[in-house]
């Protein structure tokens, strides 16, 4: 089954009591029994709800998985995968990440005996000078939030698997539309849900997709029994916003390369950071584990400061200054201020999230209008 065609059927069965082609919306928290432990294979809906089963499902069929599991939100997802390790462990991540996951990672579980180390991996090779006896998870984001860097996964991969570390990618800039880690080696993919794959700005959530059971079974007891999950009415919008998945990222993509062309053109903009462009750093790497290159941009003003920055997003009209990203409305944000203002500064200048970057959400309006907008909001 081809990837457009998963979206809407892939893991879905018709409802067995009458047909419903949409998962019904099981709003219960518990379910009768015959006899103590005599039921239908549910007994209360933080360990399974039938239409949060029907989103697992989709989840495992669009990233090529045979398990999928389902959070609370895409951090209740990353706390997931920490859980796995103990005290001593240690992590190697990326520099250039998601600031809710760089927060979770050193004020939660660096307080539990964890060791984390933020490296720059665009040459994978640098995360073999890392890696010891307690190495047991290298977390990888492609394309990495702001900053758009390309890794490569297959690469990482043969070094994860040549020291038995286990591999986990964050998949929510790409979506499966466009990059499909379990394919490329990795154990672990992760979404925040809550944005491409619901794709309407109207949920929170969080994924995980794994092919090994052994290692979906852990992790399903540590869903189970920290108790993070979603609720069947999230489950049923984000089985909602899958279906659509493919339409939409087709249109994501070529507003985005509409806007990058705009932007990286604009005598008023100094940096244009999307990796599409032929001169991005490991942009034939990126050609060769995506199929396009996304609706994600970065950019910075000419002579940029602070101040110039939230002139132009406070100018955008079409543009919604806001947290978040991946819905069918464009959005801006200022990383350094929202989503990666719990990165100490020092720290977030080192992989480039100055306080002039401004980040970009293309979404899937006409892209006349969103390229006006910021032709009158940059000036």
């Amino acid at each position: 089954m081809k990837f457009n065609t998963k979206t809407i059927h892939g893991g879905q069965e018709h409802d067995p009591a009458y047909g419903a082609v949409m998962p019904p919306i099981y709003q219960t928290s518990t379910y009768a029994q015959s006899t103590p432990g005599g039921h239908k294979g549910y007994e209360y809906s933080r360990t399974h709800n039938p239409t949060r089963n029907a989103l697992e499902n989709a989840f495992a069929s669009i990233e090529n998985g045979n398990y999928g599991l389902a959070f609370g939100s895409g951090l209740a997802a990353i706390d997931a995968v920490i859980k796995l390790l103990k005290p001593g462990d240690e992590v190697i991540s990326t520099n250039d990440l998601y600031g809710g996951s760089y927060r979770l990672f050193t004020k939660i579980f660096e307080g539990f005996g964890l060791k984390f180390h933020f490296i720059g991996m665009q040459n994978a090779s640098n995360i073999e000078s890392y890696i010891n006896d307690n190495t047991k998870l290298i977390w990888v984001e492609t394309p990495t939030n702001p900053m758009m860097n390309i890794i490569d996964i297959k690469a990482v991969s043969n070094i994860a698997k040549k020291h038995d570390v286990l591999l986990a990618v964050d998949n929510t800039f790409a979506t499966p539309y466009l990059q499909v880690p379990l394919d490329l080696g990795a154990d672990i993919v992760m979404h925040s849900a809550t944005k491409y794959l619901g794709g309407h700005s109207d949920v929170v959530m969080g994924a995980l997709i794994v092919k090994d059971k052994d290692l979906a079974d852990r992790l399903y007891f540590i869903q189970n029994a920290s108790g993070a999950v979603c609720g069947p009415q999230d489950s049923f919008l984000v089985l909602r916003g899958i279906k659509t998945l493919h339409v939409r990222m087709q249109r994501h993509c070529e507003n985005g390369r509409a806007v990058a062309e705009f932007l990286v053109s604009h005598p008023n903009i100094e940096k244009v950071y999307w990796p599409g462009f032929e001169d991005h750093p490991n942009h034939d790497i990126a050609k060769e584990q995506m199929t396009d290159f996304g609706g994600m941009i970065s950019f910075i003003p000419s002579g940029g400061d602070y101040e110039k920055a939230i002139k132009i997003v406070e100018k955008m009209k079409v543009f919604t200054l806001a947290e978040s990203l991946g819905g069918v409305e464009s959005l801006s944000g200022h990383p350094a201020s929202m989503t990666h203002a719990s990165i100490p500064k020092e720290e977030r200048e080192k992989s480039g999230v100055v306080d002039s970057l401004i980040r970009l959400s293309v979404g899937i309006e006409d892209k006349d209008d969103l390229i006006a907008d910021l032709k009158q909001a940059i000036g």
